[in-house]
């Protein structure tokens, strides 16, 4: 029954307790952990209230794992947490597509994040962004004091830049500090530091400090996967050809654009969501990165190549950590990070880039196909059946039936369920 791979066949149709077993199998996870994961163990309404203010209860998502993915030659299964029917579903299958030639590849350009430091009212700005660089090692190493940890394990501040900001009122100066925060996000890290630093800013410059905050466009912290999807496997040549000219349009045409980053982040968001990670982070850092060039972009591209093979690739900021936060107060995070079997962020981080590519690739060949609302509104009649009432033994036969008659809307839906009651009378 266990394997150390994620392309298990009908995966989906195991029960939850073997799909469980297949995905915690070799990683070190506690029975407790396990019975947090499945529901057996309620999340502690204690650690609920360390963690947000007001708490009143809590909120579920469901958490399903995406199967078949090959990530650097090494077979994992990802967790992912979405309320979204399909989601999981569609990286799954296109993960399938590209699991025998190859898989994913990924990289990333390292754990550098920007923190902004604002400086208002200065009277000669030119002249205050060279004091500044003048100064650059005492402002970080005075950066560096504040968090010697960080220093320890090879990070902290490893340069500076200064931009001169042309605003309706003035020209402000802002010092972008680089820190590099290794395996965590660094939120926390970042800000400390440049509120730390800003009264020697003033100093140097004149001038007034306003805003310190990190910023979430992390252009130095990229994540990037590359995979090749088979032909036969989405559809034919032709379909690879749609997609090819569907990502095309999504390029040239924000509002095309829009829905296609869409479906990117909702991998990544699930992702991102289920370690633990800061969710809209994530989504502004890889919006404002889609809108580099000045206008709003896709975050991935596609390509067919000489075989007739659909080849994708994306790049887009990553910040997310493996340590701090959610990733280590959130039991079900940690247990997530488990299954994952990473031990840095930027394995984590590729293996969400590639999670992205994959929904990607699902969305356009449902598209460049039967269309978008076959696959997805087959699953999403298992929704409307519970909403009709329908008891847990008869979900799949709503659902086929609906399906059969190509009539999945909640008012058959529920007819149909009143029917299979009204048998059992």
């Amino acid at each position: 029954m266990f394997v150390n791979r994620s392309r298990v066949k009908g995966f989906y149709q195991l029960s939850i307790n073997e799909r469980l077993e297949l995905a915690t199998h070799g990683r070190g996870l506690t029975e407790e952990e396990k019975s947090l994961l499945s529901g057996k163990q309620p999340f502690p309404m204690e650690t609920a209230d360390a963690m947000v203010e007001n708490v009143i209860g809590q909120f579920s998502i469901p958490l399903g794992v995406a199967s078949n993915f090959k990530v650097n030659g090494k077979d994992v299964f990802i967790p992912m947490a979405t309320e979204e029917p399909s989601v999981i579903a569609a990286a799954s299958n296109a993960a399938r597509a590209a699991y025998d030639l190859g898989g994913f590849h990924t990289s990333t350009s390292g754990t550098i994040m920007r923190g902004q430091v604002q400086v208002l009212d200065c009277i000669d700005p030119f002249a205050a962004r060279s004091r500044i660089l003048e100064n650059k090692e005492e402002i970080m190493n005075r950066c560096n004091e504040k968090d010697p940890t960080l220093v320890q394990l090879g990070g902290g501040v490893k340069d500076l830049e200064v931009h001169l900001v042309n605003t309706r009122k003035e020209t402000i100066v802002v010092i972008h500090l680089l820190v590099d925060t290794k395996d965590a996000m660094g939120a926390n890290a970042v800000n400390t530091m440049a509120e730390y630093v800003s009264p020697l800013i003033e100093k140097i410059t004149g001038g007034r400090v306003v805003l310190r905050i990190i910023s979430n466009l992390a252009d130095k912290r990229l994540a990037r996967a590359r995979g090749v999807f088979d032909a036969q496997a989405l559809g034919g040549v032709e379909i690879v050809k749609n997609i090819v000219s569907a990502f095309e349009f999504a390029d040239a045409d924000p509002y095309r654009a829009a829905t296609h980053n869409k479906g990117v982040m909702n991998g990544i968001s699930s992702v991102v969501l289920a370690t633990g990670n800061d969710t809209r982070a994530v989504e502004a850092g890889a919006h404002a990165y889609a809108a580099r060039s000045g206008s709003y972009r896709s975050l991935t591209t596609w390509e067919m190549n000489e075989d007739g093979n659909l080849v994708g690739t994306i790049e887009l900021p990553m910040a997310v950590g493996i340590i701090g936060g959610a990733t280590k107060t959130h039991p079900v995070a940690k247990a997530c990070l488990k299954i994952l079997g990473i031990t840095t962020s930027d394995e984590l981080a590729g293996i969400i880039a590639a999670v992205g590519l994959a929904e990607n690739a699902a969305s356009l060949r449902a598209l460049s196909s039967e269309g978008i609302q076959a696959g997805h509104m087959r699953l999403h009649a298992k929704n409307l059946a519970v909403m009709a009432g329908a008891a847990h033994s008869d979900i799949d036969r709503v659902v086929q039936q609906a399906v059969e008659e190509k009539d999945v809307r909640y008012d058959r839906i529920l007819q149909i369920v009143q029917e299979i009651q009204g048998e059992d009378l």
